[in-house]
């Protein structure tokens, strides 16, 4: 079992950044594959980026390619998404999920989630 705790959303302008973070639970959390969603207020949730366990095997969402960047840190069992040159479409709640792999490879499906942290971007 996964427990994931994301921080780090809150209110940006146009332009600026974030560092969202998620936190996992459990001694395990180096062979999971890890993975950042989105939901907009009306939409369906999407796949923003995903990243394997070592952190070196990534693949991004077409619309947040070169200004997102996921990273993972397994000695602090957390995974990181540096948000730059925000835009008001990226307004949404961002969830962290995770899921077992047997190899350093991104997931296609997801087993755990996190409850999500809200990102506003104003214009």
């Amino acid at each position: 079992q996964v427990q994931l705790v994301e921080s780090g959303g809150g209110l940006v302008q146009a332009g600026g950044s974030l560092r969202l973070s998620c936190a996992a639970s459990g001694r395990t959390f180096s062979s999971y594959g890890m993975g950042w969603f989105r939901q907009a207020p009306g939409k369906e949730r999407e796949f923003v980026v995903a990243v394997g366990w070592s952190g070196s095997t990534t693949y991004y969402a077409h619309s947040v390619k070169g200004r997102f960047t996921i990273s993972r840190d397994n000695a602090k069992n957390t995974v990181y998404l540096q948000m730059n040159s925000l835009k008001p479409e990226d307004t949404a709640v961002y969830y962290c999920a995770a899921a077992h792999v047997s190899g350093d490879y991104v997931p296609y499906e997801y087993e755990y989630w996190g409850q999500g942290t809200q990102v506003t971007v104003s214009s």
